[in-house]
């Protein structure tokens, strides 16, 4: 009999039992005619394997431990094989108790870790010029960030300032594990700092917001083109001549949701027209995924990740060197290298947060 904290055994066996059942139903011959079903099956079988795997390591440790007990209370067998009994004991109890917790891990984040794109929005906010430049510190924050971490960053759209900053500004990071480690950004971020254009050196507070939106793979949402009602015009601004004769700019306007999306960096109608849709099918996943996640956490009113846009949850004082995330209490001495893409330490302290709170409720 397995042994470990009851309701967990009870869901991994469950999860185990719809594995095999997602086996059987990949290798049906009806289910290979149906190529979406296929694509939804894989992905279930994808997010579940490593726990069930290990999972079935666990299970196996627990039997092993069982058949050692068995050894060390027989008098019958010599001494040296009941030692022998008694080490393989041990040994499986501590591998049993790092794969649980290994597997508790897995369970809570498994969601989160098989979303490897996300679109990231960022806006300046109350400030002026300086919130401008805040915007285009955090673009850089995040873009070294991802550097580091070997994931692709696509450039989707931006409105820039006299000054060099951006009004606001749209792009892609695709990796593994990319929400995983990016969705605790959205939110209000506050800058605390000189600005460049203070003559008498005061500190002045500006903002801006930021936005992760999960990108679904179009099999993940479904949207009526019929629901879409579809803007074409000239794009203005700087960019030459073909900017402004060519009908190119996009807008796109979802009326169930009333989310509109304007897009006009590229030359080519087409090539808008596609970036478009795919900022319009994340922010109504992202919506809908809102909506879901509004619903399991109705107890609690603050949760981690949970992309409330309004909620104010970091500051950065330049005059300290000081980060300071106000959802978990923490402070960090070193801004400039968290400014320069060094973020990894401040993530890692919000995902063992969000685990806590996960498995708390659990």
């Amino acid at each position: 009999m397995v042994q470990g904290p009851d309701i967990l055994i009870s869901k991994l066996d469950q999860i185990e039992q719809r594995y095999g059942q997602i086996e059987v139903q990949i290798s049906d011959p009806e289910t290979a005619k149906d190529s979406s079903k296929i694509i939804s099956l894989s992905k279930e079988q994808a997010k579940l394997r490593d726990i069930v795997v290990k999972y079935r390591r666990y299970k196996k440790a627990q039997a092993g431990i069982e058949d050692a007990k068995l050894i060390i209370g027989d008098q019958t067998v010599e001494k040296d094989f009941r030692e022998l009994a008694k080490e393989e004991t041990e040994r499986l109890e501590q591998e049993s108790q790092e794969l649980l917790e290994e597997i508790k891990d897995n369970l809570i984040m498994a969601d989160d870790n098989v979303i490897n794109s996300v679109i990231m929005e960022i806006r300046a906010g109350t400030g002026g010029d300086e919130a401008s430049l805040f915007a285009r510190d955090l673009y850089t924050m995040y873009t070294k960030y991802a550097e580091s971490r070997h994931w692709k960053i696509e450039q989707m759209d931006f409105s820039t300032t006299e000054k060099g900053g951006f009004r606001e500004v749209i792009f892609n990071i695709k990796g593994q594990g990319v929400w995983a480690e990016l969705g605790y950004e959205s939110g209000g971020h506050r800058v605390q700092r000189v600005p460049e254009t203070e003559s008498q050196g005061r500190v002045h507070t500006s903002a801006a917001t930021v936005a992760v939106l999960p990108e679904p793979e179009e099999v993940d949402i479904v949207i009526n083109p019929n629901d879409v009602i579809e803007h074409v015009s000239r794009a203005g601004g700087p960019g030459g001549q073909n900017v402004n004769k060519v009908s190119s700019a996009i807008r796109l306007e979802h009326v169930p949701t009333g989310i509109t999306v304007n897009m006009r960096e590229e030359k080519s109608q087409h090539k808008n027209r596609a970036k478009a849709w795919r900022i319009l099918r994340s922010r109504i996943y992202e919506m809908e995924e809102s909506k879901k996640r509004a619903a399991r956490a109705s107890q609690r009113k603050t949760m981690i990740g949970s992309g409330d846009r309004s909620e104010k949850i970091r500051t950065y004082n330049f005059p300290q060197n000081r980060v300071t995330d106000h959802r978990i209490n923490l402070s960090l001495y070193n801004l400039d290298r968290i400014i320069a893409g060094d973020m990894g330490e401040l993530i890692a302290a919000l995902k063992e947060n969000d685990k806590q709170q996960r498995l708390a409720n659990l």
